[in-house]
């Protein structure tokens, strides 16, 4: 998604949230994709919140499911509103920054799992964020979710087209050196990249 508002010649600020999950890898991807796209980088801190949002496997000791997301066991990998956390945050930061829109890169795929990632939501959060910044002077500012109809093949096909280094991207739940291979979003990675006919330069452990 970045490397798409990009190629528009949008002026683009990262945000990358520490909530205490069980790695920092993501965190690595998106600090060097900020840097690959001579992009403002911002990482907040919401470990004292993450801390409270446990019974998930990707902030508590609890091991990763393994399988596709259609499984009932995903259900295990949900961080209670985070989303909703995460964009109420960017979209103060929109507020500060003159921006005119938060982007994020939610996808249908995830709705089986996700419910802060479906079209209902997403529609919903819209429409509440433009409450909660009227008057603020920006009567613009909007979400945008490029991704929130379509599937990660379809991200791995724009993410081709726009030369976007894959192998300096992460989806691996678990954070070991590889991707581990077998856990969901490593799962859907892989169906990712088979879907779009592209070829996947991901090295996974399994």
């Amino acid at each position: 998604m970045a490397y798409q508002l990009a190629s528009r010649n949008e002026e683009i600020n990262i945000v990358a949230f520490d909530y205490g999950q069980r790695h920092r890898r993501e965190l690595e991807c998106a600090k060097r994709c900020a840097a690959d796209l001579d992009a403002k980088y911002n990482e907040v801190d919401l470990r004292g919140v993450g801390s409270l949002l446990t019974g998930s496997a990707l902030t508590d000791d609890i091991d990763v499911p393994h399988g596709h997301y259609a499984a009932p066991n995903m259900a295990i990998t949900i961080v209670p509103n985070r989303n909703a956390i995460f964009l109420t945050v960017a979209f103060g930061i929109a507020v500060a920054r003159n921006a005119t829109a938060v982007a994020t890169a939610v996808h249908g795929g995830d709705h089986y799992v996700y419910p802060d990632c479906r079209q209902e939501f997403l529609e919903s959060f819209n429409a509440m964020q433009r409450l909660a910044c009227e008057g603020t002077g920006h009567p613009d500012l909007h979400l945008e979710t490029p991704f929130a109809n379509g599937n990660k093949g379809d991200i791995v096909r724009v993410g081709a087209e726009l030369n976007v280094p894959f192998d300096q991207t992460w989806s691996c739940y678990e954070g070991s050196e590889l991707h581990c291979g077998k856990c969901g979003t490593c799962v859907e990675r892989q169906e990712a990249f088979e879907m779009a006919g592209v070829d996947d330069p991901t090295i996974y452990r399994d």
